[in-house]
C-alpha cells in the first residue's frame, strides 16, 4: 500500500510517500510544494497543480494529512486552513481514502512522545526509513504523517472515504 503523507502549509506544503507492507515500511519519495508569490488564489492553485501532478506520477493508494490546530494568529490559521482544503481536495478528486491525524498523535506514534520537537521527528523518520534523504522539516513531517497512517489503517475511525 502506497501512502502519501501531507503536511499542509501555504508557503511550503510537505509531502512524503512510503510503501507499507504489514509492519515493513519503505521510502519512495518526499519533497516540498512551494506556492510562490502572488495572490492567495494563485498560490492555492499552484499547490493544487503540484499535488495533482504528484498524485498522477506516484499513484498512491491512500493519503494522510495533519489536522490543523488553531493558534494566536487568526489570519494565519485561516490561510493554513485554505491550504489544507487544497490538500484534502486533491486526494478526494482521485477517490482515495484520507486519514486525518492530530499533530500530537503523529508525534506519539513516530517518536513515542506527543510533544516531540522537529529534530526528534526527523531522527525517528530516518530510523524507520533507513537511507532516506529528507527534503527538509516539512517533508520529514509529511513522512511522519504517512508512517502514522500506516500504523492506523486497520482502525476504522482513522480514515474517511473521499
Amino acid at each position: 500500500m502506497k501512502v502519501l503523507g501531507i503536511d499542509p502549509g501555504l508557503r511550503r506544503l510537505g509531502w512524503g510517500l512510503i510503501d507499507a507492507q504489514g509492519s515493513r515500511l519503505r521510502h519512495i519519495a518526499n519533497g516540498v510544494c512551494e506556492s510562490g508569490e502572488g495572490s492567495l488564489a494563485d498560490r492555492l492553485l499552484s499547490l493544487h497543480r503540484q499535488l495533482t501532478a504528484l498524485f498522477r506520477e506516484h499513484a498512491p493508494d491512500q493519503a494522510a494529512i495533519e489536522q490543523t490546530f488553531v493558534n494566536k494568529d487568526a489570519v494565519g490559521t485561516l490561510k493554513l486552513g485554505q491550504a489544507r482544503g487544497v490538500a484534502l481536495l486533491v486526494p478526494a478528486q482521485f477517490g482515495l481514502p484520507i486519514g486525518e491525524y492530530a499533530p500530537n498523535k503523529v508525534k506519539k506514534t513516530v517518536v513515542g512522545v506527543g510533544h516531540a520537537d522537529k529534530r526528534q521527528v526527523d531522527h525517528m523518520v530516518k530510523m524507520q526509513l533507513p537511507g532516506v534523504e529528507i527534503a527538509g522539516p516539512d517533508a520529514a513531517d509529511a513522512l511522519a504523517i504517512a508512517i502514522c497512517h500506516a500504523h492506523y489503517t486497520k482502525a476504522p475511525q482513522a480514515t474517511v472515504r473521499a
